[in-house]
């Protein structure tokens, strides 16, 4: 029987880099200056009210979905500082929203573009899942960007009504595709919602380091992750690769 790999989606299929920290460029490449600490709230607050309204997105693509999630960003900032509201007011919501999730989702595909060819590679020896916090679409963005054939199962988080870093989404993925934890290998940027949940129930974990500081940025994988990678296209060269 083959052997396994999920990965998780964003910020390791999709580019290398937290989604906070893309936000954040694109707000700045907008004209709009923002701190970190200031757009994690508005992201947060986004993210969970995205979550709450998942049925709402169920056909969005790719672009639709990033433009939902920036209207909440941009309503949370307006609410959270007169100053914010302002500038907001000044570019204009529309403008911003259109402008960041287009750049945002050009972005994304190229990062899934190049990972296409890592998982084409990868899908004769392997079967491949995903593991991911999303909002129910997960599939129709990937069938968007050619990904979706090369999938044998999905664990979409609000699909599930299980979010990461609950086991039951990876035991969900596992079940789905036949895999063995003993046999599987888990691939994801978070070592705490990712590396260490998939460790905890016998998988092996391999954390994708990215090179722009995000949540783990000065974290060493220590003992939650046995591997650590800089790029996908680095996991042909792992020994577990070899079987």
């Amino acid at each position: 029987m083959k052997r396994a790999i999920l990965f998780d989606f964003g910020g390791t299929l999709d580019w290398p880099a937290h989604w906070l920290d893309r936000f954040l460029a694109h707000y700045r490449a907008a004209s709009f200056e923002l701190d970190r600490v200031t757009l994690d709230r508005a992201f947060s607050a986004a993210t969970q009210s995205a979550y709450r309204t998942a049925y709402r997105m169920r056909d969005f693509n790719l672009e639709a979905t990033i433009r939902y999630l920036v209207s909440y960003q941009l309503a949370s900032l307006r609410e959270a500082d007169d100053r914010l509201r302002d500038t907001i007011d000044a570019i204009g919501a529309e403008v911003m929203e259109s402008t960041i999730s287009a750049s945002f989702a050009a972005e994304s595909r190229a990062g899934l573009a190049a990972s296409r060819t890592v998982l084409e590679g990868l899908t004769e020896r392997f079967h491949v899942g995903i593991v991911s916090n999303f909002y129910g679409n997960l599939d129709r963005i990937l069938d968007e960007a050619g990904l979706l054939t090369l999938i044998s199962f999905v664990a979409d988080s609000s699909r599930l009504r299980i979010f990461k870093p609950d086991p039951g989404i990876f035991t969900a993925a596992l079940d789905g595709m036949g895999a063995y934890p003993a046999s599987t290998l888990m691939v994801g940027d978070s070592l705490s919602k990712d590396c260490a949940p998939a460790r905890a129930l016998g998988m092996r974990a391999v954390w994708l380091r990215h090179r722009i500081p995000g949540p783990d940025a000065d974290a060493h994988s220590g003992g939650t992750a046995d591997f650590t990678i800089e790029a996908l296209a680095e996991l042909e060269h792992l020994k577990w690769m070899e079987g």
